[in-house]
């Protein structure tokens, strides 16, 4: 049967998109391509200056969006720290949800090691934030072995269980729907009760995304974009994830229990352009395509 146009809708009715602080100083104003309420995450990369991801979730909250801070436990001080950072985004910010992620440095700048480092503190549930984001690697990690991730994803149902908080997975990009499908449905058969969100890499040229596979260091999906780079002729072509989203659509509408609610966007190719795409697909403003997956309708 020929997937449909509200299945995909569906599917992709709930989103948000990612922004750097420094992508940010490029956009005069959220508005011009979100609707007000959009989740937007915004990043906390090694180096970065902690007021510079304030002030860009400052901007979100005044614009009408929705700031969800990235907290990195290895670029983290210590606690103090972490009490100053939420207590700016929930009084200046009126955030009212947070990412948890490791981080990507190898060595902790401070005391934390480890995202259930920095929950167990108990200092995100003081500043009244119940909503809260954990990483998830569908592919694995390059920094943490597979028995370690699993690992942690039971601790991480345990605790939102014992301490009645909403935790989710937030996953990083993929580019193949199979791979994600059965993932999920390993961690949920392994107990896992939070539900997920997937990240989709958004429309950008073959180049772009295989610059960013790279540095990632995905596994499955790394090998699939790299045949693509292979081809030179299509660098510069500029890829949708139409068929990553007809196929995640697809495997959600086929399975009443699958954990998977929300779609994350990674703006690869554009934050304008990622955003516009997203909200197009959730209004459902697409055309199936008779070889598979859709295009989206311009306006």
């Amino acid at each position: 049967m020929a997937t449909s146009i509200e299945t995909i809708q569906s599917a992709a009715s709930n989103w948000s998109i990612e922004v750097t602080p420094t992508g940010a100083t490029k956009i005069e104003s959220f508005r011009d391509c979100l609707d007000p309420g959009t989740t937007v995450n915004v990043t906390f990369l090694p180096g970065t200056d902690p007021a510079d991801t304030i002030a860009v979730c400052e901007r979100l909250h005044n614009d009408g969006m929705r700031p969800v801070p990235h907290l990195a436990a290895r670029s983290l001080r210590d606690a103090d720290q972490l009490d100053e950072l939420l207590s700016a985004y929930t009084a200046r910010c009126g955030v009212e949800e947070v990412l948890c992620i490791g981080g990507g440095v190898d060595s902790p700048v401070g005391g934390f090691d480890a995202t259930m480092q920095v929950l167990q503190t108990g200092l995100i549930q003081k500043h009244g934030i119940r909503h809260i984001g954990v990483a998830g690697h569908p592919e694995g990690s390059p920094d943490i072995s597979n028995d370690e991730i699993a690992e942690a994803l039971d601790a991480k149902n345990a605790l939102a269980k014992a301490e009645g908080l909403n935790l989710y997975i937030e996953t990083q990009f993929c580019f193949e729907a199979d791979i994600v499908l059965e993932w999920e449905k390993r961690v949920r058969a392994a107990g896992n009760a939070l539900p997920i969100r997937i990240g989709i890499p958004g429309p950008a040229t073959i180049k772009t995304l295989f610059r960013f596979a790279q540095i990632s260091g995905i596994g499955p999906s790394m090998r699939f974009i790299s045949k693509q780079a292979k081809n030179v002729a299509k660098l510069m072509t500029v890829q949708s994830p139409h068929l990553l989203l007809t196929g995640l659509a697809e495997g959600m509408a086929a399975d009443k229990e699958c954990l998977i609610r929300h779609f994350h966007y990674y703006p690869f190719g554009g934050f304008a352009r990622t955003a516009t795409y997203a909200g197009a697909i959730a209004n459902g403003r697409i055309e199936m395509l008779p070889k598979g997956g859709f295009d989206v309708i311009d306006g």
